[in-house]
């Protein structure tokens, strides 16, 4: 059986998934990006020394950790049928502290991959990308989750890599179309890594796709 994944049919299902929930998905991201601006201007001010520089970094980093969480569980909530519910915000604070810290690991190792001639740092990237989907969809740990992702990945890189840059073209043509199209975009960029994330885990699918 052919696993190997399709960066169009991924769209097309992702697209079809998240047109389905738009204006709940999309107000969903100006809801985050509001929140985090108003948080920005608060600590602006601790900025000015490098101690409040590293907790202002903590303080977006814990932000986004609490949204990220409950938006995959979003798309998955959209992909079974589901409104998207705003409990997806409040998962359990493990699930929050794991991908917390998950993040904090990921950025380290690919950026340490990127310093290697840039080529590392974006084949580590696209191996430990589905770390939030692992943690949200299994309650995997921190350092689990990047171990999951990388044994789901295994053998995909170039596929992977297609669906990457068809994700930043779509990030590009948003904020082209007067940055209100970023508002969609990013939306359909998580969908498409959420249903990826499925699509690698549960072979079955592939069956139900080619069919």
């Amino acid at each position: 059986m052919d696993t190997s994944i399709h960066v169009s049919e991924i769209f097309k299902t992702s697209w079809g998934y998240t047109k389905s929930q738009i204006w709940i998905l999309a107000g969903l991201v100006i809801g985050f990006m509001l929140i985090a601006f108003t948080v920005g201007i608060f600590v602006m001010p601790m900025q000015s020394s490098s101690g409040g520089t590293a907790i202002s970094y903590l303080i977006s980093a814990l932000l986004s950790a609490i949204f990220y969480v409950g938006y995959i569980k979003n798309t998955f909530q959209t992909m079974e049928g589901d409104e998207p519910q705003f409990s997806a915000y409040l998962q359990s604070g493990r699930k929050i502290m794991n991908y917390f810290l998950a993040n904090i690991l990921f950025g380290v190792v690919v950026g340490i991959g990127t310093l290697l001639f840039v080529l590392p740092g974006i084949y580590l990237g696209i191996r430990l990308q589905f770390f939030g989907q692992c943690i949200v969809e299994e309650d995997a740990g921190a350092v689990q989750a990047l171990k999951q992702s990388w044994a789901l990945t295994k053998g995909q890189f170039l596929p992977l890599l297609l669906l990457l840059l068809a994700q930043i073209l779509i990030a590009i043509i948003g904020l082209i179309l007067f940055g209100i199209g970023i508002f969609v975009a990013i939306p359909l960029i998580v969908m498409m890594q959420s249903y990826t994330y499925r699509l690698l885990g549960n072979p079955k699918l592939y069956e139900e796709v080619q069919i």
